[in-house]
């Protein structure tokens, strides 16, 4: 297929508008449904979107960089600034962790018998209702980062075990 403005800048419009709407939707907590999930993963056509117009305005976009330097600081400042987005500040320790994933760490790190008053459950059922998830504990004094090994589909799983509802 031959790279043409004809449908590499609508294809670059839209996708920067569903990458807009859902950015803001996620910094402002009002994402729902797929919105996180569209975001991460429509990136990519947003990234073969603008090589796709670039290709097709290669002329223009040479001439950005070739006459003045607008351009060229422009590029300069961007390049900085993904750089800098690679570094933490001094003493955010834990504070750029968002909370539910602190929480589930400590869960993880509890033995079962603390994760079972979390859930409101006796620690036999917790532990037969990661048995029947495919999880084996051996003792209630047992916690889950030492069973599970960092999986975190393992970990994911163990949680909707352990916190479902009773059915």
């Amino acid at each position: 297929m031959k790279v043409s403005r004809e449908w590499a800048t609508p294809l670059t419009i839209g996708i920067f508008t569903l990458m807009a709407v859902t950015g803001i939707l996620m910094f402002f907590h009002l994402d729902k449904g797929l919105n996180k999930t569209a975001h991460e993963w429509l990136g990519w056509l947003l990234v073969a979107g603008v090589a796709a117009h670039v290709i097709a305005n290669w002329v223009g976009f040479k001439r950005h960089f070739s006459t003045g330097t607008t351009g060229r600081l422009i590029v300069v400042t961007c390049l900085i600034a993904l750089a800098g987005s690679f570094f933490s500040l001094p003493g955010s320790g834990n504070e750029g962790i968002p909370p539910h994933i602190l929480a589930l760490k400590a869960v993880t790190k509890a033995p079962m018998t603390q994760v079972a008053a979390l859930a409101g459950k006796p620690v036999e059922q917790v532990i037969l209702d990661l048995a029947k998830a495919g999880i084996n504990v051996s003792s209630p004094d047992a916690n889950l980062q030492a069973v599970l090994q960092g999986d975190k589909g393992l970990e994911a799983k163990a949680m909707r075990a352990i916190f479902s509802p009773r059915s």
